[in-house]
This record gives C-alpha cells, sequence and structure tokens, in this order.
C-alpha cells in the first residue's frame, strides 16, 4: 500500500491530502493548501493532461460565457486576455500557466482515474482505489477532496437502436477531430450551451445539418469582442484598472440574482428583449416559432450566441421539432416515421448531474454509500461540501453551489477558503478526523429548498439543474457574497471531531 504523500507526518499536523481533478478546483485548492505550508498532497487525474472540463471540449467553437476577467482565479489575474469571452484554447492555457507558476505540476499524477473510496472508521484515513493504465493500486489519504466538478462525464442520449448507427458518432465533449465534416449529412441532438457554440462553426463546412431539439433554449446576444492592446498595456501596467473591471463586471452580473432567486417577474423584460432580437434574426415566421421558448427566461440555462440563429437561417439547415423515435443504421427515424439518412451524428447533449450517483464509489461510516443517499434523496451536502457520515471528505461545486448569473470561480474561491478552514480547525483540536453532524447537514437543506421555491429554476420547466422528482439539487438559491460570507470560516459546532 502506498500513501497519497512520501511526506510522513502526523495526521493532525500534516495530513495526507488526496484532490481528485486537475481543472480551476483542484488546481485552486492545490495553490490554497501550498500558502497554508501543506505539501503532503497529490492530485489525482484521470486524464493524460490537467484542464478538467477546459481540456476535454475542444468542439469548434468553444467558449466561457462568462467574462474573462472574471472567470479567473482573484490571485492570478491575467491582463493578456484577447477578448472579452475567452475561447477553449486560452483559458486552458491560463490553467496550466497557474500549474505551472504556482508549482502546482509537480503535486500532479496524470493517468490515475479514482475508482472508488472508502472511510477506515478504525485508522481514520481513506482508502482510494486507482486505476492506473488498467493496474489497480490503493492509496491512503486523512483528507479526500472531491474537485472533478459537475460537468466532468458526458451523457449519451437514451435513444433506441443507438448502439445500431454504422455512421460516426461522438459527443461533443468528446469531439473527434479526425473525422472530416466537409461535405457530410451530420445531425445534431441536442441545444444546449455546446450546440449553440459548435453549430454555427460547423454548418458552412457540412452538405446538410439537421438540428433535432427538444425544447427552445432563450437566447442573448453574446457582447463578445477584442481586448485592444492599449487596455491590455494597463491591466498589465496598472493593474488596479483590471481589479476595477473585475468589480464591476463581478455586480453588474451579481444583480441579476434579484431575478433569479428573488422574484423571477423580473425576467419579464429580458424576455422581451430576447425575443425581439429572435425577431430580428429569423424572419421565417415558422423558424421562428420552432425557435420561442415556451417557459419562463432563467428556468434552464440562459445561453449567449451572436451567431447560432444566423446558422440556423441558412438554406443547409434544418430544425426538427418532432422527436426521435429510433436511430437506424444510416440515420434518424422521428415519431412521425421520417427517416433521415445521416453521416455522422454529433451529441450535444450536456452531461450527467442528477439521478446518478459521484463520480466515483464513496463509502463512510457505517458502509454509507453516497451514491445510493444520492439517488435516494437527490444530490445534497452542506455547503456543497461536507457531507454528514463522510469524514474529512470534502467536495468542491458539490450539491447547490452552481450559478445561473456569475461566475463558477468565485464559489469554487469560496469552497476553497472553507476547506481550508476546516484543516485549521482540525489542526487546532488536534484530531485525526471531523464529521458532519446529520442535523447541520439536514437543517441546512431544507431551508435551501425553502429557499429555492422562490427562484425562477422552480417555475414551471423541467432541467439538468432538477432530479426526476423535480428537485432543484444544482442551483446556489441566494447571492454569491453571501455563500461567501458563510464560507468564510468553518464552525466547529457542525462537526463531530473523532480523536
Amino acid at each position: 500500500m502506498t500513501s497519497a504523500s512520501s511526506t510522513a507526518s502526523t495526521p493532525a499536523i500534516a495530513p495526507r491530502i488526496a484532490i481528485v481533478g486537475s481543472g480551476f478546483s483542484g488546481i485552486g485548492m492545490a495553490v490554497r493548501l501550498q500558502k497554508m505550508g501543506i505539501t503532503s498532497l497529490t492530485i489525482y487525474e484521470a486524464a493524460a493532461d490537467i484542464g478538467g472540463t477546459w481540456r476535454d471540449n475542444t468542439y469548434p467553437g468553444a467558449g466561457c460565457d462568462v467574462p474573462s476577467h472574471l472567470y479567473s482565479f482573484s490571485f492570478e489575474p491575467n491582463p493578456a486576455w484577447s477578448r472579452v469571452f475567452s475561447g477553449q484554447a486560452e483559458i486552458f492555457a491560463y490553467l496550466k500557466h497557474c500549474a505551472s507558476k504556482y508549482g502546482v505540476d509537480r503535486y500532479v499524477r496524470c493517468n490515475a482515474r479514482v475508482v472508488a473510496a472508502r472511510f477506515d472508521e478504525v485508522r481514520y484515513v481513506w482508502n482510494i482505489e486507482l486505476d492506473a493504465h488498467g493496474t489497480r493500486e490503493i492509496i491512503e489519504a486523512d483528507v479526500l477532496i472531491a474537485a472533478s466538478g459537475g460537468l466532468s462525464r458526458p451523457a449519451m442520449p437514451r435513444i433506441a437502436g443507438i448502439e445500431r448507427f454504422e455512421g460516426k458518432l461522438f459527443h461533443s465533449a468528446r469531439w473527434d477531430h479526425a473525422y472530416p465534416l466537409e461535405g457530410k449529412h451530420v445531425a445534431v441532438i441536442g441545444t444546449g450551451a455546446s450546440a449553440i457554440q459548435f453549430v454555427p462553426q460547423i454548418q458552412p463546412r457540412v452538405a446538410q445539418l439537421d438540428v433535432f431539439q427538444r425544447t427552445a433554449p432563450w437566447i442573448m446576444p453574446k457582447p463578445d469582442k477584442r481586448i485592444g492592446r492599449r487596455a491590455r498595456w494597463l491591466f498589465e501596467h496598472l493593474p488596479f484598472t483590471q481589479r476595477l473591471v473585475r468589480s464591476a463586471i463581478y455586480w453588474k452580473l451579481e444583480s441579476q440574482a434579484l431575478a433569479f432567486v428573488r422574484n423571477p417577474k423580473l425576467m419579464n423584460r429580458p424576455m422581451k428583449l430576447c425575443l425581439s432580437y429572435l425577431a430580428r434574426r429569423v424572419k421565417d415566421p415558422e423558424l421562428r416559432a420552432k425557435l420561442t421558448p415556451d417557459y419562463r427566461l432563467g428556468c434552464k440555462r440562459v445561453l449567449l450566441s451572436s451567431n447560432y440563429y444566423r446558422a440556423l437561417v441558412e438554406p443547409n439547415v434544418n430544425v426538427i421539432t418532432t422527436g426521435i423515435r429510433e436511430i437506424v443504421a444510416d440515420g434518424i427515424v422521428t415519431q412521425d416515421g421520417v427517416h433521415r439518412r445521416v453521416d455522422a451524428i454529433i451529441c450535444g447533449t450536456g452531461f450527467l448531474v442528477n439521478d446518478v450517483g459521484p463520480a466515483f464509489e464513496v463509502t463512510g461510516i457505517g458502509g454509507a454509500d453516497l451514491g445510493t443517499l444520492w439517488l435516494r434523496d437527490g444530490p445534497q451536502a452542506y455547503l456543497g461540501t461536507s457531507i454528514a457520515e463522510f469524514p474529512n471528505y470534502f467536495m468542491i461545486v458539490g450539491p447547490n453551489t452552481v450559478l445561473g448569473h456569475n461566475s463558477m470561480i468565485y464559489m469554487i474561491e469560496s469552497q476553497v477558503q472553507y476547506i481550508a478552514d476546516c484543516l485549521r480547525v482540525l489542526r487546532q483540536r488536534n484530531a485525526r478526523a471531523m464529521n458532519l453532524r446529520p442535523d447541520v447537514q439536514r437543517d441546512y437543506n431544507t431551508r435551501l429548498q425553502e429557499d429555492m421555491q422562490r427562484s425562477v429554476w422552480v417555475s414551471g420547466c423541467h432541467s439538468w439543474y432538477q432530479t426526476k422528482s423535480g428537485k432543484v439539487t444544482t442551483q446556489w438559491p441566494g447571492f454569491t457574497f453571501n455563500f461567501r460570507k458563510r464560507t468564510r470560516r468553518a464552525r466547529p459546532r457542525d462537526y463531530r471531531f473523532l480523536p
């Protein structure tokens, strides 16, 4: 058996820490641990490189829908962002830069997929099972931090016959760049955040594009543009100017929380603006009707694009709203019996988020299985970070921490601070482990779901924010600054400490 780090120390003084995932969450956590003087850590990454979602999602047009100056670490501003909204390659390069600058690279073990973790109630350690190039290995850690993110497991559509398709089939998060789209008849299933980015990019390349839409998304124009040389010079030589821009972006976005989590009727005016934008871009009344949402803005993810509608009105694009009955060897058959032959199917169908267990098996005190608990009650945690009966197990971007209006990096840094303070409390108490009290988790989630009833996410639609029963288990129903206030310090009374 090997340890999560070669450093041999008393766990209460220098715990051996295993971090799962090397995206923004894992890198941010590692940087903070080093600042605390903790170097007995290892980041376990299933892939061959760091980067998380920004490594995996390389589809044409991939980019962020949060402005660059806010979608970055507060401790590592990047004055050289080239655009207001950065693309995948630039964000990936930024993450690589951060990992290198702060020495995170030396703590990363790639090609090591965490399969399962079990808490040892006698020794107060986590036994973590790895799959490294097909070889199983068990490592030990005193603290386990799950930082693999909520959007890391691609969800393929459950359509009859999909396994019989003889053409090219892939998910947008696993884009096959070797497959030539030129001159092909291509079907796209799904019209979410990824599809509205790659559809405009592939439309000029393909002979015919069939876009299968189940629900029309709300789309706002994306106010993207290049950041000029003068502005970049100011950001580099007068850093306070970039801090001012970051702060202005934050408060502008944060003000939208009033409509998302307090008064959904405030969405009425933005809805009119979206419909006006749709009317300007799509003149054909039949197509415009297909693209008109039938639910309140914000109930599902709001999308930003200035070229999606332009692509859909091109003569080689067909928007199909009839449900898919089955996939056959050479194409797709819809519920009305129409058979459309296609060369390739691209699934822009999102990720496994709800009604599934965590990314790997997690077993806590008394054999408590996290996957079973989540499938029964829906994913839940305390502050999206701690879970009762799973001592020294922390999550970043856990249940009810996702935002509809602001930057997830802000939430990630808040959770990193909370975990760091939990480790401080552990050291202060000279304890081996801390276990969240079940009543604290229960009361917190009861209040959270009560707050959720005022939000736009329960206004009548169904989305990946919810379980099949309709329980919203992804979104934070409040202001981000309130979340930060609650995660600034860990309250020892919320936990039971194991000596």
